[in-house]
């Protein structure tokens, strides 16, 4: 990492891993660093941009910077106290470390890109900074055609919430929705994009079956219009 007074973005890869995980082309460690931050959600394929100025979390990113170049994101639910599971939500997501630069002080800027759903299994002792195990939240599969038509479903929705914005906005949009065909990572990147409310982010977040995130995430939509109208 830079110590120069003027510092640029490093471009960060992990370690080669084998890809014998179906949820990502990266091997999960059975233990990550977790930093908690209230009304705060990263979904999987989303990104996040972060200020890490407390010693215990540069020293979470000194370690991840070693080794995978992960941590986990949780929402911490209330004031914090030693007993982590009482104060944070059951359920982050995993980010991979994609740029990071360092200032002069040690603070350090990054972008998070959210990897996966995880439940905190185990909040566990031994380190200045929140560490907990973890454990995958697979979302079953759909078939070809519930898949295209779930699709369909959610784009047709985000088409109508569109209507009356900006060119450029719409543009971008549907640029976002053409790289994430897959109904589960549209109905993720429209969950960062679209929605707010940081209790119907955990929600979404903590909801494994993609046609039920894609039927939350309508009904918000179709509120956000009718409010606008």
């Amino acid at each position: 990492m830079s110590t120069i007074s003027s510092p640029t973005w490093t471009r960060l890869s992990p370690r080669p891993q084998p890809d014998h995980s179906p949820l990502a082309t990266l091997r999960l460690p059975e233990k990550l660093g977790a930093m908690l931050l209230p009304d705060c959600t990263l979904f999987p394929h989303g990104a996040l941009p972060l200020h890490i100025f407390e010693p215990r979390y540069q020293q979470m990113l000194t370690e991840a910077l070693e080794g995978d170049c992960m941590f986990c994101i949780a929402r911490l639910t209330g004031t914090e106290v030693p007993d982590l599971a009482s104060c944070s939500a059951p359920v982050g997501t995993v980010g991979l470390i994609r740029a990071s630069r360092e200032q002069p002080d040690g603070r350090s800027e990054l972008i998070l890109h959210g990897v996966c759903r995880v439940t905190f299994t185990e909040w566990l002792p031994g380190k200045p900074y929140p560490l907990a195990s973890i454990s995958p939240i697979p979302s079953p599969p759909l078939d070809q055609q519930a898949s295209v038509g779930e699709a369909r479903r959610l784009r047709d929705a985000v088409e109508a919430v569109l209507l009356g914005f900006p060119e450029e906005v719409v543009r971008q949009v549907r640029e976002l929705l053409d790289r994430a065909a897959d109904p589960a990572v549209m109905s993720d990147a429209i969950s960062q994009q679209f929605v707010q409310d940081s209790d119907l982010r955990q929600a979404l977040l903590e909801e494994p079956e993609v046609t039920r995130r894609i039927d939350t995430i309508i009904a918000h939509l179709r509120t956000l219009r009718s409010l606008e109208n």
